[in-house]
């Protein structure tokens, strides 16, 4: 397993910047550089990037900081739909089992006078699946490292690390959403879990309402194993597209519920205190639900998902010791006429590009439906 990591580390005319170690002073001389931090008039600036060039540890640094500041950004950004997927590392890309063991956790027989003690009955499912390999390259011209004039090291760093957002973010959404609208692998009335063979069912048609949400949460709540066993799933991430947001938090903050009776109606008494704000829903806006959901109900379809430390209806997994995007160079194919070797930074022998590239690896399942329900108004 180690030899095949380090292939995948080193692909054929590329050089990783990952496992480089460079003092601080290093990189903060090469990023002011590059910055042109102390404001040289251009003919010195580029003077001295052609000099740079020229050495033997500028591409690397280069590289190791086009690195630091992708992952500086990715870690900034705010994957608030990792709070309600169970989030895992795995060893390889080989294929993996969650298990789930069934039966011996029901109530326990009645063992009459002298009666024999029965053995439970135990079953094992599981849920499984693996992590596949996503990237691209992205290039640089070697005039723009000159010159700076298209903000190389501004633009190339950020969309790197927006490749690699967008990317999950995506992933993540079509686990629990497709093109007609909720997940037919993990939401169904009745879905069959797969693990355990039962019936399940978290699908309904209502809209997004003070009242519905409730007896949503109700309906988790009821929820049962196998066994008929109620495990007592608590709703706690309210998922919803951007045209519902409004929506979802005037129902979160709202401290009084209002009553409309019909004319002419017997007055009865309803209760006016809203305690879904008590309940402790977080309210999750998924971008990218209108963008994978592409059915007529996408903007009016809603997620509630239980606590994945209670239960998880979805895992998200990453290859262990490459959580993070990673980046790295490709050396250059040219060589100069003397036969010596060409810096990194001069390009490629047809157009000068410099390249880097990105690569980020990860994997998804659907796991126990009982944890999530979904509500597709408008849905027949």
């Amino acid at each position: 397993m180690a030899e095949f990591l380090r292939l995948m580390e080193n692909w054929d005319g590329y050089k990783p910047v990952n496992g480089m170690k460079f003092t601080e002073a290093q990189v903060q001389k090469t990023l002011d550089l590059i910055t042109n931090k102390a404001r040289h008039p251009n003919h010195l600036h580029e003077y001295l990037l052609r000099e740079a060039i020229t050495t033997t540890d500028f591409p690397a640094l280069f590289g190791y900081v086009i690195e630091r500041e992708v992952l500086a950004r990715y870690g900034v950004a705010v994957a608030d739909w990792k709070s309600y997927f169970r989030m895992k590392t795995l060893p390889n890309f080989n294929t993996v089992e969650r298990h789930k063991v069934t039966g011996n956790d029901d109530r326990l027989p009645l063992v009459a006078e002298k009666g024999e003690y029965l053995v439970a009955e135990v079953s094992e499912g599981y849920y499984s699946y693996k992590l596949a390999k996503y990237g691209r390259q992205f290039d640089i011209s070697w005039e723009s490292v000159i010159n700076d004039e298209m903000g190389a090291f501004e633009d190339t760093p950020e969309r790197m690390a927006n490749a690699c957002i967008r990317t999950e973010a995506f992933n993540a959404t079509s686990t629990y959403a497709m093109a007609t609208g909720p997940h037919t692998s993990l939401f169904g009335a009745p879905i069959v879990d797969v693990a355990d063979g039962a019936n399940v069912t978290n699908l309904g048609v209502l809209p997004l309402t003070i009242l519905n949400l409730e007896a949503t949460l109700a309906l988790m709540a009821m929820q049962v194993d196998a066994n008929g066993e109620p495990i007592s799933v608590m709703g706690k991430h309210l998922v919803v597209p951007p045209a519902l947001e409004d929506t979802a938090r005037q129902i979160l903050t709202s401290t009084m519920k209002m009553w409309v009776e019909s004319a002419g109606g017997a007055a009865t008494p309803y209760p006016m205190t809203n305690v879904l704000p008590q309940k402790g829903l977080q309210l999750h806006v998924d971008p990218y639900l209108p963008v994978v959901d592409t059915s007529g109900n996408a903007n009016t379809t809603w997620y509630v998902f239980g606590d994945p430390a209670q239960g998880a209806a979805m895992e998200f997994g990453y290859l262990r010791g490459h959580e993070t995007p990673e980046i790295c160079m490709k050396n250059s194919d040219k060589v100069s006429v003397g036969g010596g070797m060409i810096s990194p930074m001069e390009g490629d022998f047809v157009s000068d590009n410099i390249f880097y590239r990105v690569r980020l690896v990860k994997g998804s399942v659907q796991l126990d439906p009982r944890f999530a329900y979904s509500q597709a108004h408008g849905r027949t």
